[in-house]
C-alpha cells in the first residue's frame, strides 16, 4: 500500500509549475479559428443554444392572451405594454384583492422577470375563492408574459409559474363526514 500524503508545500510546488502545452486542434476537435483562439489564450464564446426561440403570439390589438387555472378558478388574461395597471373583472386589483398577500401573489411574475410597471393586465376570473382566483391570475399572467416576450420563458418556468398547480379539494366519500373524517364513534 503506497502512502500518498501531500502537504501544503507539495501543493505550492504543483501550482508554481508551468501549465502543460495546449493540445493540438486535431485532438480537441476544434475548428481552425477556435484552435487559434485557444492557443492565443482568448476565451471561447459558448455555442448558441440549439433550441429555437418561440415566436411572439399577439393579437391584432397588440395584446397577448392566456388562460390561467388554480383550484376551481379560471382566469382569462390579456397583457399589453403599459403603465402597470392590473384590472380584474372591471375593478382595480386593490379593490378586488383587498388582502396584500393576494396582490403579492399576482405581482410575483413581474418581480421574477424584473418587469414591474411595464405591462397593463386586464383579466376576467370566475369560480373558486379569492386565493384560487389569485393563483389563476398569476398563472395566466405567466403564460401571457411568455407569449409576449418568449425570452422570459426560462426564468418564469424555472420559478415554476408556468405549471398549473393541480392540487384540488378531495371529494367527499359516502359513509364519511368529509373526505376522510369519520362520524363520531358511539359505543352505546
Amino acid at each position: 500500500m503506497s502512502d500518498n500524503r501531500q502537504s501544503l508545500s507539495d501543493l505550492a510546488n504543483l501550482t508554481s509549475q508551468p501549465a502543460p502545452a495546449a493540445a493540438p486542434a486535431a485532438q480537441t476537435g476544434a475548428t481552425g479559428s477556435e484552435a487559434e483562439d485557444y492557443l492565443a489564450g482568448a476565451p471561447i464564446a459558448p455555442a448558441a443554444p440549439t433550441t429555437p426561440l418561440r415566436e411572439q403570439i399577439i393579437d391584432k390589438l397588440g395584446r397577448a392572451y392566456a388562460t390561467g387555472r388554480r383550484k376551481d378558478a379560471v382566469a382569462r388574461v390579456w397583457l399589453k405594454p403599459g403603465s402597470g395597471k392590473i384590472t380584474i373583472n372591471g375593478r382595480d386589483q386593490e379593490t378586488y384583492f383587498a388582502r396584500p398577500t393576494l396582490r403579492l401573489v399576482i405581482n410575483q411574475v413581474f418581480g421574477i422577470t424584473e418587469r414591474e410597471g411595464q405591462y397593463d393586465v386586464v383579466c376576467t376570473v370566475k369560480g373558486g375563492g379569492l386565493s384560487g382566483q389569485a393563483g389563476a391570475v398569476k398563472h395566466g399572467i405567466s403564460q401571457a408574459l411568455t407569449k409576449y416576450e418568449p425570452i422570459l420563458r426560462a426564468p418564469v418556468k424555472a420559478a415554476g409559474f408556468l405549471t398549473r398547480d393541480s392540487r384540488t379539494v378531495e371529494r367527499k366519500k359516502y359513509g364519511r363526514a368529509k373526505a376522510r373524517r369519520s362520524f363520531q364513534f358511539s359505543k352505546r
